[in-house]
């Protein structure tokens, strides 16, 4: 249990845990890749240990210091090894979908399966393209994990993304890395392109123009140095807390600033929100730089479109953000978040309404009119990271006392939250 009282402001400089979606696909290429990938400042998220133990169990070695070091040893050479027992990805989407693509190319088969929430999302996205590359792959009832696997010789395909999905672009491309002929994903809006930049900087041949990506199958991939940029993802919590919070100024270096990721800070700046960004260089393939947070007067806005695809992991604490502003705000074309770790929509509504905001659902996405006194609340996150983590940001601004159960969720993509937040209130 998580608790939380009002405070009266946030401020300080922090360095936070890199960003678990390139550590995810920083483990799993180097693991493809030929010699040795280091990955600094890896986040040791629940999600990203779980890319690590099914990749052992495929035989990789992946070894994990308490530096925040990781040494990856390729298996360019000898290639993956059939694994003993189902592969378990716990509460990691990004693992069971990036691994099937993975797992498509090989001869041998598999099981991959995750947590409760896992066997609640949508795998037919992934399983559809790939068996049409000529992977075999069976799921319960058509849709869910366990995915049972037995690759094949894949052959590559050009597929236009039903949903905007960086997961499903990746699965696909990672198959494809080891398919023959080129394979072409494209796509109506543009998803997170982790993937690609990293494809390209350990050697593949990657091109990117008019909304598609076009892989060309056999590349030797060779082992890279990536330091991790702090997880963008992770940032929106304390930048909005910090927004939110009077007489408040927060400074977060190196933190990963890839377009793709960024929409929150558009968003903001254009309610009111005083964030200068520094650019403090590129790490090989990822900008990043530092972030600089004042409180602000936000005003209500419009989010929709492509917009709405880019931030649609920060739609939960943009909401509560909308409740301290004057005034509207309307986010729509957010269908995708009643697919992740729980129906995001709902579960923000009802959590924002439990603290007094005044909100409303509609099927897909929310309007929110503030600005609203909150009050402490006793809240279940339903074990979704990202909601416990809005609910704690709104404990800060809100009246009395806020609990939070089950906030060992958190640890999912932001190990040392609690300790981070109580460093920086007062």
């Amino acid at each position: 249990m998580l608790t939380i009282t009002e405070a009266t402001k946030l401020h300080g400089e922090i360095i936070l845990p890199g960003d678990k979606s390139i550590a995810h696909r920083g483990l799993i290429l180097g693991s493809l890749a030929a010699g040795k990938t280091t990955l600094r400042n890896f986040p040791g998220s629940r999600d990203c240990l779980s890319t690590a133990s099914c990749l052992r169990a495929l035989g990789v070695e992946v070894s994990i210091k308490q530096t925040g070091e990781v040494i990856v040893a390729g298996t360019a050479e000898k290639g993956l090894s059939p694994p003993r027992d189902v592969l378990f990805a716990g509460n990691s989407g990004t693992t069971v979908r990036l691994l099937a693509g993975v797992l498509s190319a090989e001869s041998f088969e598999s099981v991959i399966d995750g947590d409760e929430s896992i066997r609640r999302r949508p795998m037919r996205r992934i399983v559809e393209p790939l068996t049409r590359m000529g992977a075999s792959i069976s799921a319960r009832d058509g849709e869910f994990t366990p995915l049972k696997i037995r690759g094949g010789r894949l052959k590559g395909i050009d597929y236009a993304l039903p949903v905007p999905s960086a997961q499903v672009k990746s699965s696909i491309l990672l198959a494809g890395l080891r398919a023959s002929g080129p394979t072409k994903v494209r796509e109506n809006i543009p998803s997170r392109d982790h993937t690609e930049r990293m494809l390209r900087a350990m050697g593949a041949g990657v091109k990117v123009r008019n909304g598609s990506v076009v892989i060309e199958g056999g590349a030797r991939l060779e082992g890279i140095d990536i330091d991790v940029p702090g997880d963008f993802s992770s940032a929106a919590f304390l930048i909005v807390a910090a927004l939110i919070l009077r007489n408040s100024e927060l400074v977060i270096r190196g933190v990963g600033l890839n377009p793709s990721r960024t929409g929150l800070l558009a968003v903001l700046k254009k309610m009111g929100a005083e964030i200068r960004v520094e650019q403090a260089g590129k790490q090989k393939f990822e900008p990043l730089g530092n972030l600089k947070v004042r409180t602000s007067a936000l005003s209500g806005t419009v989010v929709s479109g492509d917009m709405s695809t880019l931030l649609i992991d920060e739609i939960p604490i943009l909401a509560l953000a909308a409740s301290q502003a004057q005034g509207e705000t309307a986010i729509m074309n957010a269908g995708e978040l009643r697919k992740k770790e729980t129906d995001r929509i709902s579960m923000t509504v009802s959590v924002l309404r439990a603290f007094g905001a005044d909100i409303e659902e509609f099927e897909d996405g929310l309007i929110v009119r503030g600005p609203s006194a909150l009050n402490g609340a006793m809240i279940d996150a339903g074990g979704d990271h990202r909601i416990a983590m809005m609910a704690a940001i709104a404990g800060l601004v809100a009246r009395g006392k806020t609990q939070v159960a089950d906030d060992d969720c958190i640890n999912v993509s932001f190990p040392g939250f609690d300790e981070t937040l109580r460093s920086l209130v007062s």
